[in-house]
């Protein structure tokens, strides 16, 4: 069971913590997934108990009337699509164990999502906001090391502040992540950003350890991993220190990796694999970044362009 999930234990019923023990051993989903389907399932539980039932006993109809109500509140789409996506996988098993005769959420359609393409940084933007950190600081160090990795790897961000020191393998110029559904992928690193991790590894870190020890590769400054969250607003002002104007989404340098590579003529099928998507469909996606790229460039330079 993650440990995000045990400390909302106690705002769930016993059946909703069976079944999100169940999705974490069966579905192999990722542990933010099941940290949200958590969240959702609480928050419909004490709504279904104001009305006197359980998730057991809702019907579609209870259920309509709630989704109803979240969008009313402001929920988005992809927010509600969630939910549903969650009460499927959580109906589908009772029905399964002969707990319940019918899924309540079979005749429900998802709500329709906009598919926006992922916002990349332009090459240029990116060096820009690779060299932003202050390198003759251990942290400041390590912040270069972690950027440069990100962009060169394409890792999520979960997954690198997630790293661990016996994941790298500096000899081999690869690193072993651990994605979503706790998959696991080898990633070549690039020679700029394994130079940037040896640096690290030979002058920041233990300085960020001071006389302490453990396992993640990279430390926050009492030697504790560094928290997602923080890292990202480290990103965020790391672009605006590098004059980046447009706002960087999670995984901005992320997709700049995979728009890169295809920019210059990477296999899509390879690009997947290194993203570690499940499925093609997920990385086609920036092949329409790439696309829209190519059209910005031809109506920049092309003297017919416009």
């Amino acid at each position: 069971m993650p440990p995000r999930l045990r400390d909302a234990r106690p705002t769930l019923s016993a059946d909703a913590q069976e079944f999100l023990e169940r999705a974490w051993a069966e579905l192999g989903l990722a542990r933010n997934t099941l940290a949200a389907y958590g969240s959702d399932l609480g928050q419909l539980e004490r709504r279904l108990g104001e009305q006197g039932l359980d998730l057991r006993r809702a019907a579609r109809e209870h259920l309509y009337a709630y989704l109803g109500e979240r969008l009313a509140q402001g929920y988005s789409a992809r927010s509600n699509a969630r939910l549903l996506s969650c009460l499927r996988h959580y109906y589908r098993m009772q029905v399964r164990l002969h707990r319940m005769e019918h899924d309540p959420t079979s005749l429900i359609d998802a709500p329709k999502l906009p598919r926006p393409l992922p916002k990349a940084l332009t090459e240029s933007e990116v060096d820009a906001v690779l060299a932003a950190p202050d390198v003759s600081t251990p942290a400041g160090l390590r912040d270069r090391a972690m950027l440069e990795l990100m962009y060169a790897s394409g890792l999520r961000v979960g997954e690198l502040v997630g790293l661990a020191v016996d994941q790298v393998n500096l000899r081999q110029g690869v690193v072993r992540v651990r994605g979503k559904g706790d998959k696991e992928r080898l990633v070549p690193v690039g020679e700029e950003a394994l130079a940037w991790l040896q640096r690290y590894l030979r002058e920041g870190r233990s300085a960020l350890l001071k006389r302490g020890s453990g396992a993640q590769l990279f430390v926050a400054a009492r030697g504790g991993a560094v928290a997602r969250q923080v890292w990202w607003r480290s990103v965020v002002g790391y672009a605006r220190r590098a004059g980046v104007r447009r706002a960087l989404s999670p995984h901005g340098l992320r997709h700049s990796f995979a728009t890169h590579l295809l920019n210059r003529g990477a296999d899509l099928r390879a690009v997947q694999m290194l993203l570690g998507h499940a499925n093609l469909s997920t990385t086609q996606i920036y092949t329409l970044v790439a696309r829209e790229g190519l059209k910005r460039i031809h109506a920049e330079h092309h003297p017919r362009g416009r």
